[in-house]
Formats: structure tokens, C-alpha cells, sequence
């Protein structure tokens, strides 16, 4: 070292000592670490604000010393790959002072992208130059660019955590060699690494692992893991949305041991002890026709003027305890999956459709809420109990619903013989819950769902509107109620618990609605103090719009997402100030979770007991709940899609009547009464100049005219594509 460099060290190591000694700090020799450049770097770069510095100047201005050069480097190192600090062309800037911001890059094409920012999941549109060759699933550093369209737009500084760069595509051909177009990656295709022999071919689905990245999308390369078939078929696509999305679909070997196990225990003597006795109660499960994991049961009796209304919920706690192998697959899984015809069960089938079932003429075992309700049907008591049951009838929706209506026939009498007299009692104490509803000003805000229709070799020949009954709407209704005394409980008691929350719009979006409204005059309240009437009012005031159905969808887009969450912080779209979910614990983690909380409830724990069993529990089971939640709604509509689309392949070039469901720049959505929905591109329509005003209307300039949002029309199917899920139609005009 030369004398001047060395003279320069230790000045500077006197300095960083005297200013310890200075305060109060133990004064000593100085450690040049990386926690230390850490600070000096923030520093230098938070004093040159938006000015990005040279790598010299910044070394200069941290005092990087050659003795602690691989500290230094370490450290700046760090703050880049984490996003902290922006690196260009040798140059770096700090990424708050720049304005840049984390993002999730979640879809592609060949010549655009999109990306989610995390801390608001504002979705921002990426020219393809500006990607730096980051696939879907990639955490990336992102900068806001000027936009020509006035939404959100930006560029990726750096990838900052790559995806494990799994995905699906299919395979195609070209000029004798095969490519992958990725799902994700619209009309961008990946080279295939050839290393052997692999079971693929032209047209399949299949699975993919990126093993090559390059700084384009075009230099990636991909290799081939597993086919699934032909890429055309639904059955192929949804398998394979299933496996992308991460959804377990086979259970470990020591996990279906121990649910065979405790199924074939059965329903012990031991297991009776201290449980209410509700055998001979008139209790009954009412469900769809195919189901086969009944996990609740009503039962009613008058009680003077008023009801006793009973909720019986299987108890599948008593069987999945806490951190066994079922408790650690139930949270992982997290849910039940189910499309088309399909179910992913979260517990095992000796469990979900056998032990736990609240099937018809067998001894159960159950956790029961027993509430009592006023001659208006309003909540007045309510407990919880952990009981036995045997339930009379499997009851089914259709039937039951004929039953309300009285138009069964003498079979379906005959049959719900033992139960009538409930159901008509369970019918009245409906009504009031329903005016209940109506009176605190819930919105009925449901987006339409579909009902696929399966051959035997499980292809999509119809699809229909699911519509709901009477018998729908009472369950529903009477779930609802257990639910919110379940939250009341654990609220009461103060206790930790896994909430759903639903919380309140935000201002922007709030803002955003408001300005919709107004075009298309729809009158409405203020919404600067928004509450759940205001949305029903909204939707009142629309009932007789042919806009109805694109203001529901408004709406919905308007709030927040349902969660869980260990606080109680209301449900805005149920007009409640607690709510859980208890009531479906064969199928969702959430309500497994609370069964075994409520049972120390039941069980009469302290308070400490409580806060130190489970406040780390409820947090982390509510985020892991939340995301599996997700998780599965992303997949189920996915494969929803390539279901519809394999439906109307069969339905090329026929014509249906339509609503224009929404409009874009490239033209606009229509659905039809089936619930289908597709693209009618702004290419397939008269040539012209068309603009898009973002809320309800397309138009063509020249022409003026216009295509409007809730405007019936009449369509033509021109193309589906299985694999993406994609239908195009296009307008027939006289």
C-alpha cells in the first residue's frame, strides 16, 4: 500500500472512532463490513436524489478502501439485486429517489407485456424492448414511462428474482422444427433444447422448464418435462392448468395411512363422551345431486313465537389435529378445487366422503351452533356444541326446491316425507332473514356462473347458466347466520381467530366508479363515505338498464378482495361487523382452523391460553388461506375457459343472439345467454376509425357509430382455441 493511501486509511479510521467515541459508542478500531458500506451508500445516493453517480464517484464519495474493496462490492451488490439501488450503464441511483418500484411481470406477448406493481397491484403495460427478456412469475425493478394512452406504463430496470421459469404451452411446428408457444407468452415461441428423445408432438399441451435465459425471449430456450395430450381438448388444458398452478392433486403416502386409518375407526363410544346427543333431532343435509362431502346439516323447531334454528357442521377437527401429516397437506392445499366434473379434495376421500359426510342414517359427529331467532327472525342467542347427529335425508336442491314451490311430484313427497314440516318452517324464518338482508342494505352483487355439461368421454356439449332456488337461497342465508355467530363468539371473547373480512373500496376506486356512473347516468349516492347501501341503491336504481349486468360487474370490480384476516375488521359486501367461515371445513382450511379454536372455546380455556396457542397460528393460517384461495379461483376459472371454448368448437360458424359485455381498444367482449363469452375484434368489423372511451362505448368516427355497452347484437363464432381458452366471434350485420 502506498504511504498516501495508507495515511488516507487511517484518517479515516480516526474519524469513524472519534465520532464513536463522540456517541457514547465503544470507540475502537473501525470494521469497513458490508453492513457498514451498506449505510455509506444509501447515504451518498439519498444526497444525489435523482442524479445517478458514476461507480467511481460513488466509491469515492463511500471511502471504499482497497483493503475492504470485497465488503464494499458486496454491499453494493446487495442493495442492486435487491432493488434498492439501480444500476445503468455503470451508473446507480437509489430506486425510491428514481421513482422505480418492485413489480410481478404476469403475462406476455411477442411484442408487449404486462406487469402487477406489488404494493398496489396497479397492472402497467411494457413495450416488448423494455422486458429485458423476464418471463411471467419474475420479480422485476420497474420505472414509470410516459404513456400515449394515459394508463399505466412503464420498463424494467432489472430482474430481481426470477421465476423457477416452469410453464405450459403447446407445441408447434415450423420449417421441420418444434418450438413451444408458452401460455403465457402470446405469439412468442421458445427454441427447444434437444438432448434425447422426448414423447411430444406437434399440437400437444405440454410442460416446460426454461433451461436457458437470455437477455431476449428469443434466446430463451425451454425443455419438454411431460405431455399431457392434445392441446385441443379441455380435459388436456385443465390438467395442465392444474399442474401449473401448483395444486397438489396426490396425497403423501403417510397422509391417506393416516385418514384410512381414522376412517376405518369409525365413530367410537369414547367419542361420544360430553357431545350432545342430537340423534333423534329431525336433522337433514341439503346439497346439489352429486355431492358427495355433506358437511352440514339444519334442523328448525318453533320456540313460541320464534325459532330454534340448528346448523350442524361436520367436525373434522376431532379427526385432523393439529400439526399431524393431514393438518400440514390440509394447509398446504388449503382448499378444495373443483372444475367441471372434477374435484381436488384438501383431505383425503376416506375422510371427505366418508367419516366426516354428514351422510344420511349414519352416526356423525358434528359441532353444532344452536341459534335462537325472534318472530322477525332476528339473531337473539346463540351457542356452540360439539354433538353426535344421524342425518334423516340426503336432501337436494331441484327436489327441495319443487317441494317450496309445491309442484313435487309424489316420489319427491314420499321421500322428504320425515323433513316437510321443517323445510316449510326453515321456508317462513327465510323470508325474514332475506328482508333482514334487504333492510341493512346488503348488495346482491353475484357474478353469473356456469354449469359445464360433460359427454362420458368428458368433453364439454353445453353450457348453462347456474341458476339459483329457493332452497339455495335458505341454506345460503342460514350459513350465513352460523358463520356471523361464530365471529361474534371469538369477537366476545376476544380471543385469536381467522376472520373474513371484506374491506371497505378504496377512495380511487371509489373516485373511478363515480366518474362510470356519471356517464352513464346512472344516479347514485355520494360516495365519499361509502357504505354496502349505497351499492344496492345503485343497483336499484339500475334494475330496469340494459346496463345492469355491466354495472354488477362495476361494482364487483370496485371493491376489495373477501380475505382472511385475524382482524375483525368487518365484511362490506355482507353489510356485517363479523364474519367467518365455520361452516365448510371438509373443503376450506380457514373453517378447520376455527372448529379447533372454537373447541377450546367449548372446552372453557383461558384467555392466555388463547393468545399463546394461537396468535401466531391465526396470522399465519389466514395469509396462507388467502393465497389458496386464490390460487384455486385462478385455476378453476381457467380451466373454466378451456371447457367453454372446446363447447363451442363444436359451434364454428354458427350465429347467437348477444350482450356487448364490455368495451376496449381492440373491440369489445360479448356474452352470450350461456354465459360464454368472447372477443369480437375491432379487425372484424366495418373499416374504420374506432376509439374507445374506457367505460361503455366503441365508436366509429366516420360513421358515428356506436357499440354500447348492454347492446344486444347478433354474433357469429369464428374461432375457439381450447389451449388458451380464447373464443373470437365476429358481428353479423343485415
Amino acid at each position: 500500500m502506498k504511504k498516501r493511501e495508507f495515511k488516507q486509511e487511517k484518517q479515516i479510521r480516526s474519524k469513524a472512532g472519534n465520532a464513536k467515541a463522540r456517541s457514547g459508542k465503544h470507540a475502537g478500531k473501525e470494521k469497513f463490513d458490508a453492513a457498514y458500506y451498506t449505510e455509506k451508500i444509501r447515504a451518498a445516493l439519498t444526497r444525489c436524489g435523482k442524479k445517478p453517480i458514476g461507480a467511481k464517484e460513488l466509491a469515492a464519495k463511500c471511502r471504499s478502501q482497497r483493503g475492504a474493496s470485497d465488503a464494499y462490492a458486496a454491499a453494493l451488490g446487495a442493495l442492486v439485486a435487491s432493488g434498492e439501488v439501480v444500476e445503468r450503464k455503470h451508473t446507480y441511483v437509489g430506486a425510491a429517489e428514481s421513482g422505480c418500484f418492485k413489480a410481478e411481470v404476469t403475462r406476455l406477448s411477442r411484442t408487449f407485456g404486462f406487469c402487477k406493481r406489488l404494493e398496489d397491484e396497479t397492472e402497467f403495460f411494457v413495450p416488448g424492448k423494455f422486458l429485458l427478456g423476464a418471463m411471467p412469475g419474475d420479480q422485476v425493478l420497474m420505472r414509470p414511462i410516459p404513456s400515449r394512452t394515459g394508463e399505466p406504463e412503464g420498463e424494467v430496470v432489472s430482474i430481481l428474482v426470477e421465476s423457477p421459469a416452469q410453464l405450459t404451452g403447446m407445441i408447434v411446428e415450423e420449417d421441420k422444427h418444434c418450438y413451444l408457444l408458452p401460455d403465457t407468452m402470446s405469439k412468442s415461441r421458445i427454441s427447444i433444447a434437444h438432448s434425447g428423445n422426448y414423447a411430444f408432438a406437434p399440437g400437444d399441451k405440454v410442460l416446460a422448464q426454461i433451461s436457458h435465459r437470455g437477455t431476449r425471449h428469443a434466446e430463451h430456450r425451454a425443455r419438454i418435462l411431460f405431455s399431457y395430450g392434445c392441446a385441443q381438448q379441455a380435459a388436456s388444458c385443465a390438467e395442465a392448468v392444474i399442474a401449473v398452478s401448483g395444486i397438489p392433486t396426490e396425497f403423501p403416502e403417510e397422509v391417506i395411512t393416516q385418514a384410512e386409518k381414522l376412517a376405518l375407526a369409525g365413530v367410537q363410544p369414547a367419542d361420544l363422551v360430553h357431545r350432545m346427543d342430537l340423534r333423534e333431532e329431525c336433522i337433514f343435509t341439503i346439497d346439489s345431486a352429486e355431492s358427495k362431502d355433506l358437511d352440514d346439516a339444519v334442523s328448525i323447531q318453533r320456540r313460541g313465537e320464534g325459532y330454534r334454528l340448528g346448523v350442524h357442521i361436520a367436525d373434522v377437527s376431532h379427526y385432523v389435529r393439529g400439526n399431524t401429516p393431514l393438518d400440514m397437506e390440509a394447509l398446504h392445499r388449503g382448499t378444495s378445487v373443483y372444475y367441471a366434473d372434477k374435484v381436488i379434495p384438501m383431505l383425503p376421500k376416506s375422510l371427505s366422503n366418508g367419516i366426516c359426510s354428514l351422510n344420511p342414517g349414519e352416526d356423525r359427529l358434528a359441532f353444532s351452533a344452536i341459534m335462537d331467532l325472534d318472530k322477525e327472525g332476528q339473531l337473539r342467542a346463540y351457542s356452540f356444541h360439539k354433538s353426535v347427529i344421524r342425518s334423516r335425508v340426503k336432501g337436494v336442491y331441484k327436489e327441495i326446491n319443487t317441494i317450496l314451490a309445491g309442484t313435487q311430484t309424489p316420489e319427491i313427497a314420499e321421500k322428504y316425507a320425515e323433513v316437510t314440516e321443517s323445510l316449510l318452517l326453515m321456508n317462513e324464518l327465510a323470508d325474514k332473514r332475506l328482508a333482514d338482508r334487504d333492510r341493512r342494505g346488503a348488495p346482491s352483487l353475484d357474478a353469473p356462473e356456469s354449469k359445464l355439461i360433460l359427454n362420458e368421454d368428458g368433453v364439454c356439449v353445453d353450457v348453462q347458466p347456474r341458476t339459483r332456488g329457493r332452497s339455495e337461497l335458505l341454506i345460503e342465508e342460514f350459513m350465513l347466520l352460523a358463520n356471523e355467530s361464530a365471529a361474534r363468539v371469538a369477537r366476545e371473547k376476544s380471543i385469536p381467530f381467522v376472520y373474513r373480512v371484506h374491506e371497505n373500496p378504496s377512495p380511487e376506486k371509489l373516485e373511478r366508479l363515480e366518474e362510470v356512473l356519471n356517464r352513464m347516468n346512472i344516479p347514485h349516492p355520494v360516495l365519499d363515505e361509502v357504505r354496502p347501501c349505497h351499492f344496492a341503491q345503485i343497483l336499484k336504481n339500475a334494475k330496469d338498464s340494459p346496463l345492469l349486468p355491466a354495472l354488477n360487474n362495476l361494482l364487483l370490480r370496485s371493491m376489495a378482495k373477501a380475505k382472511y384476516a385475524p382482524t375483525p375488521i368487518g365484511h362490506f359486501g355482507l353489510a356485517l361487523a363479523d364474519y367467518t367461515h365455520f361452516t365448510s371445513p371438509i373443503r376450506r382450511y380457514p373453517d378447520l382452523a376455527i372448529h379447533r379454536i372454537l373447541s377450546d372455546v367449548v372446552l372453557g380455556y383461558s384467555k392466555d391460553w388463547f393468545d399463546k396457542r394461537y396468535a401466531a397460528f391465526v396470522q399465519h393460517a389466514s395469509e396462507r388461506s388467502s393465497a389458496a384461495e386464490l390460487r384455486a379461483m385462478t385455476a378453476e376459472r381457467d380451466c373454466e375457459d378451456c371447457y367453454k371454448a372446446e363447447y363451442m368448437l363444436a359451434h364454428i360458424g354458427e350465429e347467437f343472439d348477444a350482450v356487448i359485455a364490455s368495451v376496449t381498444d381492440f373491440g369489445f367482449y360479448v356474452e352470450l345467454p350461456s354465459t360464454v363469452q368472447g372477443l369480437v375484434h375491432v379487425g372484424s368489423l366495418p373499416e374504420g376509425e374506432y376509439t374507445c372511451d374506457g367505460v361503455i362505448h366503441l365508436t366509429e368516427q366516420r360513421s358515428n357509430t356506436v357499440y354500447t355497452v348492454g347492446q344486444a347484437v347478433r354474433v357469429r363464432c369464428d374461432k375457439a382455441d381450447v389451449n388458451s381458452g380464447n373464443i373470437d366471434f365476429s358481428l353479423v350485420t343485415d
